[in-house]
């Protein structure tokens, strides 16, 4: 059986190759999720997988609710932010996670329709079949990409710019979310009932919901968070 690794390697050498030849040019967008992973044979979360990778070489980067712009190689990049998340410790991450995240899916919830929903309930999908088959490396993209797609739910557009940064942080920390079937199950679970919430349209829910789940996350990860508020998952 060839595994998730050896499969995303793969693809990103074949995007690496493409890039150089001038197939996308900086400025571009590379083709849509689906489209791009039919074309190349692979699933879409073993792309993402590789999108993830060339966003660390500086080939392309994410850009929510718009795709993947290709970027200049040669043009030297400096980022701050960028820089400051790599810094980040896990406990840093998840702190930034609970006081954004909850706020974030209670506006979902008020303004969501029913394409967005299913958007949500796809990447749901994708682990579901990581978990189904055991690839914890598409689970954890998976599971990346689900929180990325609330991300590119939001309209404000300051937002926008700041949960560009959240996204980079919890990839930052994926390689503590590759720890074990159950914690990716539990996972599932926890952003089930938070798409659930948002299907009904219920903020306060899908925000406590939210909470919990990132609180579970630093449990998993073996973080004890320190809320300053007095309803910390509720």
């Amino acid at each position: 059986m060839i595994s998730s690794s050896t499969v995303v390697n793969s693809v990103v050498e074949k995007l690496r190759k493409a890039l150089a030849r001038g197939q996308w040019r900086s400025g571009d967008m590379l083709p849509g999720q689906r489209e791009l992973a039919e074309q190349l044979g692979i699933s879409r979360p073993s792309l993402r997988e590789a999108v993830t990778v060339l966003e660390t070489l500086g080939l392309v980067r994410s850009l929510p609710g718009k795709g993947v712009l290709v970027l200049d190689a040669e043009a030297p990049t400096q980022d701050p932010a960028g820089e400051a998340t790599a810094a980040a410790s896990l406990a840093d991450v998840l702190e930034l996670r609970y006081t954004l995240e909850p706020f974030i899916v209670g506006l979902v919830a008020q303004s969501a329709n029913s394409q967005d929903i299913g958007q949500l309930r796809l990447t749901l999908m994708d682990m579901r079949e990581a978990l189904d088959a055991d690839d914890s490396e598409a689970g954890v993209s998976a599971y990346i990409a689900f929180h990325e797609a609330l991300f590119a739910l939001t309209t404000n557009p300051i937002f926008q710019s700041v949960v560009q940064q959240t996204g980079n942080a919890l990839k930052q920390s994926a390689s503590m979310l590759r720890n074990s079937p159950e914690h990716l199950a539990a996972r599932l679970k926890e952003n089930e009932a938070v798409v659930r919430a948002i299907r009904d349209r219920n903020s306060a829910h899908a925000s406590a919901q939210m909470r919990q789940h990132i609180l579970a996350e630093g449990l998993r990860m073996g973080i004890e968070l320190n809320i300053p508020d007095d309803h910390p998952g509720q």
